[in-house]
């Protein structure tokens, strides 16, 4: 499994991407659409069906620290129009394969209407509608609590009969001065849909 981006690395760029669209009320960041089909409150684990999206991407193989500095380059206005794109939530790093991270586009915007970006190394792919099983915890979202939570999520899956069908993805949906108790992290996994709703013991699980 690659590093997983520390949070030492991103928390400068972070706090300036954020300060630049800050004003003295709160501000919405906008998330993926999604509906939530079963839900388990005690092992905070949930079958999601979410909506088609636009994401913008950047691999991270020869710089794994890399990845959040040339999005964040992007949506700055690095780009052929030095156009100012909304920063979205949650920041997504892939924990197997590819290294990748991908910041999700906000919804006004389809692949066709997107700048081009001046760093080369910013590519879009549309990420078509999917179900996936998501696991939510606190806390500062290491390698290792990370892996742990993907492992939680596995075996749940595994016990329900649910089959997995992608990688998982670590999803972070805070600014680095968010205290610990109070950030949401989130693995997220592809399944099967079918299963998912034929499948009936998944929902006497514990």
């Amino acid at each position: 499994m690659p590093q997983l981006l520390q949070f030492s690395h991103i928390r400068t760029l972070f706090i300036s991407l954020l300060a630049s669209v800050m004003t003295t009320q709160a501000i919405a960041i906008e998330e993926p659409v999604y509906q939530v089909e079963k839900a388990w409150e005690a092992e905070q684990i949930e079958i999601r069906a979410y909506a088609a999206r636009v994401m913008a991407v950047t691999d991270m193989a020869e710089d794994p620290n890399g990845g959040f500095r040339v999005l964040a380059g992007y949506i700055f206005g690095g780009n052929a129009e030095e156009k100012k794109i909304a920063m979205t939530a949650p920041v997504q790093q892939s924990m197997a394969g590819e290294k990748e991270m991908a910041f999700m586009m906000p919804a006004e915007y389809a692949l066709e209407d997107l700048p081009e970006p001046e760093d080369q190394r910013v590519s879009f792919r549309e990420a078509p509608a999917y179900t996936a099983a998501v696991i939510q915890f606190s806390g500062w979202a290491s390698a290792e609590k990370a892996d742990e939570n993907w492992q939680q999520l596995r075996r749940f899956l595994i016990k329900g009969g649910i089959e997995i069908v992608g990688e998982p993805t670590l999803n972070q949906y805070n600014p680095p001065w968010t205290l610990p108790f109070l950030r949401r992290n989130e693995i997220i996994v592809p399944v099967n849909r079918d299963v998912v709703k034929k499948e009936s013991t998944v929902t006497e699980l514990s």
